[in-house]
């Protein structure tokens, strides 16, 4: 078992840590995304050189295509402050990766987010796909639905039909939204366990009480690019 025990869902616990993760979408141009990853694959480098790359994926199903979703982790906001400053001055980041890119995409989104405090970040067990799950809780916070959206997610998780990496509360960003990134070894595993969770009393059961603060959701399917897989 790879959750932690944890008494609530409350924020406490994850500002001790300080430790931060900076959720980036980038639309790609249509017809530029064999462009945009060469030149990622040639100078990501520059980047990890200041601060630390969690995974990058690109977006096979859910939403618009020609998308890339990357993770990267900070120690705190200070940490964050100094990584920008260091990039800013930068020239070789700057005019190899930074404009290059920019000019390659045309639209970028940036959320702020911890893990939960009764979550840990897990690492996969070999290659496969991911899937992120967006939801959109009512307002209160997790006060409100944290108990009960624990309960759904704990339920997911002891079918084991998928793999959980992480659940992130957001900071910065849509407020009361929560992503819960899973691991599958196919998509068509993900599928078949999904059809299985449906019929499962305990998580039918939990769904049905989490469901009452939802406002909406969404999934998308990532696939790793292979050259920056998980870490």
């Amino acid at each position: 078992m790879f959750l932690q025990v944890c008494s609530s869902f409350a924020t406490g616990p994850r500002q001790y840590d300080g430790t931060f993760y900076e959720f980036r979408t980038y639309c790609v141009k249509p017809s530029k995304m064999n462009e945009f990853l060469e030149n990622v694959k040639k100078n990501i480098h520059l980047q990890t050189a200041h601060s630390e790359l969690v995974g990058f994926w690109s977006v096979e199903l859910g939403g618009r295509i020609d998308k890339v979703f990357h993770i990267w982790k900070y120690d705190n906001f200070a940490h964050q402050t100094e990584v920008r400053k260091a990039l800013a001055n930068d020239k070789e980041w700057r005019e190899q990766l930074l404009i290059p890119i920019m000019g390659l995409t045309d639209k970028q989104e940036s959320e702020i987010t911890y893990l939960v405090p009764w979550c840990k970040l897990e690492k996969p067990p070999k290659e496969g796909v991911y899937e992120l799950v967006t939801f959109q809780m009512k307002p209160g916070g997790p006060a409100l639905w944290g108990d009960a959206f624990k309960r759904a997610v704990n339920a997911h998780v002891d079918l084991g039909y998928s793999k959980l990496i992480g659940v992130f509360h957001t900071e910065y960003g849509a407020l009361n939204r929560v992503h819960v990134l899973w691991w599958n070894e196919s998509a068509h595993g993900r599928a078949a366990g999904r059809h299985q969770s449906h019929e499962h009393p305990r998580v039918v059961a939990a769904v049905r009480e989490s469901v009452n603060y939802l406002v909406s959701q969404k999934n998308m399917l990532l696939i790793p690019i292979s050259f920056l897989p998980l870490k």
